[in-house]
């Protein structure tokens, strides 16, 4: 007969593996699908921001076209990709500067999906941007500024989106800077299949 002690251990020990199962389930790596189905082979998805805003110590940078192109697949029970093309078209910054030149650089950028706390997030990694600024007043004019790190977006299936701001790049861990000086990125993305699923429903 168990005595009242092995009882209560054993009792603790379940409540123990059942947090710490659904830990895990709160935390597991998600994978592509398209209709509810697994996303097998690869897909090539495209968008362009709803908004988007950049900014740094000395300027804040939007641009009126900010489209992306992204490969994705499923590797290993994970859903992967890579960001391979991000043209920056007619981009302007604060009052005392002007854009003179932006690009995306050290392409391809991998990325891949996460679940943290329930909700699915887009995570991209090894981002690097080349921004030179103008202007008599510019504080930071004419030496190129390049923003590195990472960044995470959470991700909407209902509404097709993904979403980048302070609250999502704390959830994931991710960062972006500017040498020492972390650089605050909200943008909202729309995901569109361009390929063999193309009008079908994306899920991360």
């Amino acid at each position: 007969m168990r005595t009242r002690k092995q009882v209560t251990v054993l009792a603790l020990a379940a409540v123990m593996l059942a947090s710490l199962l659904a830990s895990a389930a709160a935390n597991a790596a998600p994978v592509w699908k398209f209709n509810g189905a697994e996303l097998t082979g690869n897909e090539t998805i495209v968008g362009a921001a709803i908004s988007s805003k950049l900014t740094i110590p000395g300027a804040t940078t939007e641009c009126e076209h900010f489209l992306y192109n992204m490969k994705i697949s499923n590797k290993e029970g994970k859903g992967t990709g890579e960001i391979t093309e991000l043209p920056l078209y007619e981009c302007k910054a604060t009052e005392t500067c002007s854009v003179k030149s932006i690009a995306a650089e050290k392409l391809p950028w991998p990325t891949h999906l996460a679940t943290i706390g329930g909700k699915d997030y887009l995570v991209v990694e090894k981002v690097a941007v080349g921004i030179t600024y103008s202007g008599a007043l510019c504080a930071i004019g004419e030496e190129k500024i390049r923003v590195s790190g990472s960044a995470g977006g959470l991700i909407n299936n209902t509404e097709q989106t993904a979403k980048f701001n302070k609250e999502s790049f704390e959830a994931t861990g991710t960062v972006l800077k500017v040498g020492s000086a972390v650089v605050e990125w909200t943008g909202l993305f729309p995901t569109e299949p361009f390929e063999k699923h193309r009008e079908q429903t994306l899920e991360g």
